[in-house]
């Protein structure tokens, strides 16, 4: 059998991981056994202490058993926590040691959501690619900067250690694992009893650019402010070399290194942030929208906003406003 270990953070955690990656496996055991094969998972709860711990205040989940009592386990699930991260880390330090050990031993370790911050304090994601809720990248990149955090993903697989993205998208991990563990008829079995959308591999439509500002770089601050209230015009790296009077070699430098994204990135993602909205409250169709954040190439404002979201102007509409679409 395959032993999964699910752990049981201390501190805030999201029940509904912890909860849907027992469901799962425990569901699958279940359609195995009515196609009279033997189960195939052995599901544990696993904590640093046997003490239960309390989520979402209403909801408390008491170990099977602690970490010191499992000598091998084939797949660790971290589940996501919630808080500040130095601290939730700090209080569940206890699990990176075992996490270190058992994978040494052959252990896959998945992450769900921002579990990822855990799982990168044990120091197994030198070299491998990492997804996490996107509204927490710009945290995990400041915390993990060595770290190869791919914000667009909804799953990773890199060679026995999984992660997922942002909220549900958990479910398509899951998922992921039971095929490799089982096979894809299985897969799609799970995926229509749970109501999930199978191969769903991208979180750019639902990624909302809020500015990365948590640096210390004033004029690089300012510039970013500039372009967020200027976006319906047509702004250039030199005139904003020659506005904020700084080189251009030393704005492309220091914006990347305070922001993540090189100024012709972080025009690209402001003026697309402002067209999502336009699609999703307003009337106007793609031509205006796209004059509004100051495009005037339709080929060009297309093949930008797919790249960013991973769906065409039309598709994004379609998705998340019925009322244009009744209108037509």
């Amino acid at each position: 059998m395959k032993h999964i270990s699910i752990l049981i953070p201390r501190g805030a955690a999201a029940l509904g991981c912890i909860e849907g990656a027992y469901r799962m496996f425990t569901q699958c055991n279940d359609f195995l056994v009515r196609r009279d094969k033997p189960a195939l998972f052995n599901v544990q709860m696993v904590g640093i202490s046997e003490e239960g711990q309390v989520y979402d205040k209403a909801f408390t989940v008491r170990p099977d058993t602690v970490v010191s009592e499992v000598p091998k386990t084939d797949l660790i699930i971290i589940p996501a926590v919630n808080g500040v991260m130095e601290e939730v880390i700090d209080i569940n330090k206890d699990f990176l040691p075992w996490i270190r050990g058992q994978h040494g031993k052959g252990a896959e370790v998945a992450s769900l959501c921002v579990g990822a911050f855990l799982l990168a304090s044990t120091g197994l994601l030198k070299g491998r690619r990492i997804a996490t809720h996107w509204l927490s990248v710009n945290d995990f990149r400041r915390m993990f900067p060595e770290v190869n955090l791919v914000s667009d993903q909804i799953i990773t697989d890199e060679q026995g250690i999984y992660s997922s993205g942002g909220a549900n998208s958990f479910w398509n991990l899951l998922l992921h694992i039971v095929e490799k563990y089982t096979d894809r008829e299985m897969a799609i079995m799970c995926a229509k009893y749970f109501a999930i959308e199978i191969d769903r591999n991208s979180q750019s439509a639902f990624l909302m650019f809020k500015g990365q500002k948590e640096h210390d770089d004033d004029p690089i601050r300012a510039i970013q402010t500039f372009i967020e209230e200027n976006y319906q015009e047509k702004i250039t790296v030199d005139q904003l070399t020659a506005q904020f009077a700084i080189s251009r070699r030393s704005l492309e430098r220091r914006f990347k290194k305070a922001t993540c994204n090189t100024v012709s990135e972080y025009i690209q993602r402001v003026k697309v942030e402002a067209a999502k909205k336009g699609f999703e409250t307003s009337r106007k169709n793609i031509t205006e929208i796209m004059y509004d954040v100051g495009y005037s190439d339709n080929k060009a404002f297309r093949t930008v906003f797919k790249k960013t979201t991973g769906l065409s102007p039309v598709e994004y509409r379609n998705k998340y406003n019925k009322t244009a679409i009744m209108m037509e």
